[in-house]
């Protein structure tokens, strides 16, 4: 039995799977706000419940905003502040008593979409996050691979690749840089270049409606969007190569990613040909929880602390 923690920043969801990876349980509970030590006793609490009606202790994978450093062996880059510069692996080891494993929540909903989802038998998968922010996790035969400096797949802050004279030098980032990817392939990021061309404020869920229903600058909204994307992941083509790409978070749902940004992105691959699927997720919203919980899969080995 395996127990995955996905500590959100408003919300921990948890769940147990079996070896063959069925859902037992899950349950669900506000994240405690700005509170490190509070958080610690939400996941214990969270790990409690969940094994209340089994007969065995489980193993604990924790997917998590921001990553350890491998220097520090503290949390960095977390946009739920309060985790860093915290041991969390350690710490929670401490409290749960038993090793605890962590990865980047983007790292867990690729190995998910690895294990048994839209990558399932591919040697290589590149798992995208774009919603909120733009992110990715690289899963190599099952494996999460995060790199010395812990930042593989973070593509989403490369500057956007071949920018046209209109994008340079791009949106301000949080990072503190300009133009990078997740200034443009982010909800926000769509968002932010509709008003930019419009004027008007709009979702892009909204944007994707009115464009099916015939709304000129919503349809050159996502033309500009598929764009940016086929460029952004062909850079990332060029690199790594991977099997499948699968695509999570809010912006995946925009259905014409997956024949759109193919046809685009052959122009930009150093390739005669790109084989490479665009696939959505098979879990969906529930993807990081799953991956969590395969970090403690004899296929995945790694560290707790």
């Amino acid at each position: 039995m395996r127990i995955g923690i996905d500590l959100g920043g408003t919300k921990i969801e948890g769940l147990v799977l079996d070896a063959g990876g069925m859902e037992i349980a899950r349950h669900r509970i506000p994240t405690p706000r700005d509170d490190y030590r509070q958080t610690l006793a939400a996941i214990a609490s969270m790990v409690q419940t969940l094994e209340g009606n089994l007969e065995e202790r489980c193993s604990v994978g924790v997917g998590t905003p921001g990553v350890l450093s491998p220097v520090t062996r503290l949390m960095k880059n977390a946009n739920s502040v309060c985790l860093n510069g915290k041991p969390l692996g350690s710490d929670l080891s401490e409290t749960l008593g038993r090793p605890v494993r962590l990865a980047n929540d983007a790292n867990c909903f690729a190995l998910s979409e690895a294990v048994d989802g839209a990558g399932k038998n591919a040697s290589v998968v590149f798992g995208v996050i774009v919603g909120t922010g733009t992110g990715g996790g690289i899963v190599m035969n099952r494996r999460v691979h995060t790199g010395p400096n812990a930042v593989a797949g973070e593509w989403g802050h490369n500057p956007l690749p071949w920018p046209g004279d209109t994008e340079v030098p791009g949106p301000p980032c949080y990072c503190g840089r300009e133009g990078c990817v997740e200034t443009y392939l982010s909800g926000p990021g769509m968002t932010r270049d509709h008003r930019a061309q419009t004027g008007d404020v709009l979702e892009p869920g909204e944007i994707a409606e009115r464009a099916e229903q015939g709304d000129a600058a919503c349809v050159a909204t996502l033309e500009r969007y598929v764009d940016r994307m086929a460029r952004g992941l062909a850079s990332v083509l060029n690199v790594l190569d991977p099997d499948v790409v699968v695509l999570g978070g809010g912006m995946s749902k925009l259905s014409r990613l997956y024949h759109e940004v193919p046809k685009r992105w052959g122009r930009y691959v150093f390739s005669d040909r790109v084989g490479t699927p665009l696939l959505p997720p098979v879990h969906g919203d529930a993807g990081g929880v799953r991956g969590a919980a395969w970090l403690w899969s004899e296929e995945t080995p790694g560290r707790f602390s």
